[in-house]
């Protein structure tokens, strides 16, 4: 590549590089070596002192610095050193902090903040609650059906067969959730198992296929699903195994994943990512509820959703004031 004097090179962050404070000085220096000569050549090195600067960004130049607690403990080394508490446990059930959190939080904002991690397939599609107000959080206990055929129903079906073992083997604060492939024909639990889940302390099941016994169950926890439905599981499914990742409403699951589910739908959350999305979803609850008392009182959308200009002011002076 061609360079000129004058040019400005930009580069990623370089591996090692740490938190700078003001009296620290950073020295950056490009090097390579010639094709030709084999010696080596330097960009030349740029020598910052770090000073403190006044006053804060213009939030309305664009795109500003992110802060997060991932890049904090990423930038200072550890969580420890950058003066965070200890990261949620990837196992096990959710805080009791955590699961407030997680109850106040739509899935609506939720799933807004994975999308913008990149995150697009995480809604467990065509299921809804059999209860309308409902809300389920818990991690995920999985549990698989494969079509029905007679010889496998045979062996696998009857007894103390996969089903019944998952159900039996609940954790408290878990969420059961099936693969029944989208097959509405058939229950895939009723009021007996439904009984076994809450008193092994699950807080809800979410299944892509149906629910037998559906009034008595919906009085019991809560369980979202694609449909009520009398006729056994034998009918379209057989149980099959747990514990493993499923394939629930076009959405892969894992053991351990964190669920959470309204009136909106049920998403599914990986557990390295859910504190730093339940905090960013509701500190954007707090100015989208702001918004819809503007707009309520009759302003126009236009610079106020999302707020930009004297908007923004208004709602940073309104943030500083609570």
């Amino acid at each position: 590549m061609t360079l000129e004097p004058g040019d400005v090179i930009l580069t990623g962050t370089p591996a090692g590089s740490t938190v700078v404070a003001p009296g620290d000085t950073v020295e950056v220096e490009v090097t390579t070596t010639s094709a030709s000569t084999g010696s080596e050549l330097s960009s030349g090195r740029l020598v910052t002192n770090v000073v403190e600067g006044p006053g804060a960004f213009d939030r309305n130049l664009g795109s500003t610095p992110a802060v997060t607690e991932a890049l904090q403990a990423d930038a200072w080394g550890s969580r420890e050193e950058a003066g965070l508490a200890p990261e949620e446990s990837s196992t096990g059930p959710l805080s009791e902090d955590l699961r407030a959190k997680l109850t106040e939080a739509p899935t609506a904002g939720l799933s807004a903040q994975l999308r913008a991690r990149g995150l697009n397939n995480v809604v467990i599609e065509g299921v809804s609650p059999l209860v309308p107000g409902s809300k389920v959080v818990g991690t995920a206990k999985t549990l698989r059906f494969v079509p029905n055929r007679e010889d496998l129903f045979k062996s696998h079906g009857g007894g103390y067969n996969a089903q019944k073992r998952a159900f039996d083997s609940l954790q408290s604060g878990e969420v059961v959730v099936i693969e029944a492939r989208g097959e509405s024909g058939s229950g895939t639990l009723g009021d007996v198992l439904a009984l076994r889940a809450k008193a092994q302390g699950a807080t809800g099941v979410i299944t892509d296929g149906g629910v037998r016994d559906s009034a008595e169950v919906a009085g019991i926890l809560p369980v979202f699903s694609t449909s009520r439905n009398p006729a056994v599981l034998g009918r379209k499914h057989v149980p099959w195994e747990s514990d493993v990742a499923v394939a629930c409403g076009n959405a892969t699951v894992l053991p351990g994943d964190v669920i959470v589910g309204d009136d909106d739908g049920v998403i599914v959350i990986p557990r390295g990512l859910v504190e730093e999305v339940v905090a960013a979803a509701l500190t954007k609850e707090i100015e989208d509820g702001w918004v819809a008392e503007q707009v309520a009182a009759g302003n126009p959308i236009e610079s106020l959703f999302p707020p930009k200009g004297e908007w923004k002011e208004k709602f940073e002076a309104w943030k500083a004031s609570r």
